[in-house]
């Protein structure tokens, strides 16, 4: 039997690196789309996370580096549970398409969670889609490097079925 704990840690460090992958293709994807549809920075990672951590977050004040912190860090956090997913064999598009809507929720959650941001029904129509587009490229580059990094050593058979 394999002893699991070094092995998730260690897949946990590598999805960590696959985050870090991913957030720059999200980041240099959304400065394209960026430069092409005119649409500015979005501060509310910045102002979720201030809040989070009990600082002020004015709504008309820019605060870049903790824009960049706040997407960096979710970045590497959610790298590393797609890490743990590749290790114990949940991998490949599904496992992609899981991450993606993680993500998704993930920073829904804290913005609004925080009062940082608005649910995204209240969004207009293209800032849901370029928000779905650059997530989805973080979690097919994370899924992709973390799936690459860490074999599926740790894939259990218990519960395959019901009985």
């Amino acid at each position: 039997m394999t002893d699991r704990g070094p092995v998730l840690a260690r897949a946990a460090l590598r999805g960590v690196a696959a985050g870090l992958v991913g957030t720059a293709a999200m980041t240099v994807g959304e400065l394209v789309e960026q430069r092409i549809t005119g649409r500015p920075d979005s501060h509310i990672p910045a102002r979720t996370l201030r809040i989070l951590l009990g600082r002020p977050a004015d709504d008309a004040v820019r605060y870049p580096v903790w824009n960049h912190g706040m997407h960096w860090l979710t970045g590497a956090t959610l790298g590393a549970l797609r890490g743990l997913w590749s290790v114990t064999g949940i991998r490949g598009g599904s496992a992609t398409a899981a991450h993606a809507v993680v993500r998704l929720a993930f920073d829904q959650t804290l913005e609004n969670a925080t009062g940082a941001g608005a649910a995204p029904s209240l969004w207009p129509a293209g800032e849901k889609t370029a928000d779905y587009l650059h997530k989805g490229i973080f979690a097919v580059v994370t899924g992709a490097v973390s799936d690459a990094l860490n074999q599926p050593v740790l894939v259990s058979t218990a519960g395959a079925r019901s009985h």
